[in-house]
């Protein structure tokens, strides 16, 4: 059984790139990263496509046509902490207009002989907002990724 839970998957943030910088695993993986720290929750990211729609009169249905694709707004939750150093990179990225490479290593592997799954993408810091809550609660952060790019795989594989 290959399935597993995302503990133990980590997000990094990378430096403002371009499409002509990052737009291939090797582009990506040659970059340096910083870790962001006390992630909670990693949302979720991944294509879809807008749904076209085209009725015609000959025959009186409407066909559904997939149009432009959409990687997704990632909603990171973190625990606040304001000396993580990912998480200052992340509020100084949400003041700029750039793109920032982005990778998530999943806690997937296999086995003992295989390494884990990486992803990367170019994605805005739309926004960094606090949550204080109620007594009892812990000081959060979220910070929502604007993906502007393909989502590039680097699958689980045997180690050499």
């Amino acid at each position: 059984m290959t399935v597993t839970t995302t503990s133990g998957t980590k997000i990094y943030i990378g430096p403002a790139v371009t499409a002509a910088a990052a737009d291939t695993t090797a582009e990506f993986a040659a970059l340096t990263y910083v870790e962001v720290g006390e992630v909670q929750n990693l949302g979720e990211f991944g294509d879809e496509s807008s749904s076209v729609s085209f009725a015609s009169i000959g025959d009186a249905r409407t066909r559904k046509l997939k149009g432009a694709r959409d990687a997704g707004t990632l909603a990171l939750t973190v625990g606040r902490d304001p000396l993580d150093v990912g998480q200052i990179a992340l509020k100084a990225a949400e003041k700029t207009k750039f793109e920032y490479a982005i990778k998530v290593v999943a806690a997937d592997a296999p086995s003992v002989g295989h390494t884990n799954s990486i992803f990367y993408f170019r994605a805005l810091v739309m926004s960094g907002r606090n949550n204080f809550g109620a007594n009892d609660s812990v000081t959060t952060s979220v910070f929502n990724l604007g993906i502007n790019s393909e989502i590039y795989e680097v699958p689980a594989a045997v180690t050499p």
